[in-house]
């Protein structure tokens, strides 16, 4: 994969913390690494992004954002609410297209969900993979109701004709309650696609060196981990 769009099931699911772990273990294993962000809502100019985050706990990576508004909402209403251009899902695939000639992995984070829209065609990240032919990786919730945000974001893929590589709960609990518990097992049903990691809350608050090792225990092999989703689940009952 030279390409991967890392999408949520909504909004605060752990998106940035997984694409930062995703980088992090890439640039461990000496791989050149580009972030792309299509487009950040909620932050002024010349504050720190999303972006921002990732470079502090992934290291030297390339990252690039293309549109920027300043009100926390869908890029679509934040741009016309501010009167800023829109982002176009041509201008993700050639921005990550150039970012690809230079580097081994560009990683896409997406706004909120999949279906969240761009403009006022309706356009979406799930019309930049299409455009790109990558995978997507979706972001979960870990307790009551992700099943079902899960399950719609697998069908969109699918009808759609995108590739789902799997799901990550990108903000496990502390202390889980029986609905993430039961979850673990529930989820790559939902997904139609394996349990690719889980990464703990709170993770993003962690410094580069602690942050690169629970990254290596979260995420799967796939992504350079050791994460075992059995192993995991084990200690669990449901």
């Amino acid at each position: 994969m030279s390409v991967l769009v890392i999408t949520g099931t909504g909004t605060e699911v752990g998106k940035t913390v997984v694409v930062a772990a995703l980088a992090a273990l890439a640039v461990a294993e000496g791989r050149r690494v580009a972030v792309l962000k299509p487009a950040q809502t909620g932050i002024a100019a010349g504050e720190p992004g999303d972006l921002a985050e990732v470079e502090r706990l992934a290291g030297p990576v390339t990252t690039r954002e293309l549109r920027r508004y300043p009100e926390p909402l869908a890029p679509a209403t934040a741009a016309r609410r501010s009167g800023l251009p829109t982002v176009h899902p041509s201008d993700v695939a050639a921005a990550a297209v150039a970012l690809g000639e230079a580097h081994d992995l560009v990683l896409v984070e997406g706004a909120g969900g999949l279906l969240v829209r761009f403009d006022d065609e309706g356009t979406t990240i799930a019309d930049a993979a299409w455009a790109l032919n990558a995978p997507v990786l979706v972001v979960a919730h870990a307790g009551l109701g992700t099943l079902n945000t899960t399950a719609l974001t697998a069908e969109a893929l699918l009808r759609r004709g995108i590739e789902s590589v799997g799901v990550v709960v990108g903000r496990w609990p502390a202390e889980p309650d029986l609905a993430a518990l039961c979850n673990l097992v529930d989820l790559p049903e939902a997904a139609g696609a394996p349990l690719l990691g889980v990464l703990p809350d709170g993770a993003g608050a962690l410094g580069r060196a602690e942050f690169q090792d629970v990254a290596r225990e979260g995420l799967s092999p796939w992504f350079g981990g050791t994460f075992d989703p059995e192993k995991f689940a084990a200690p669990h009952t449901c």
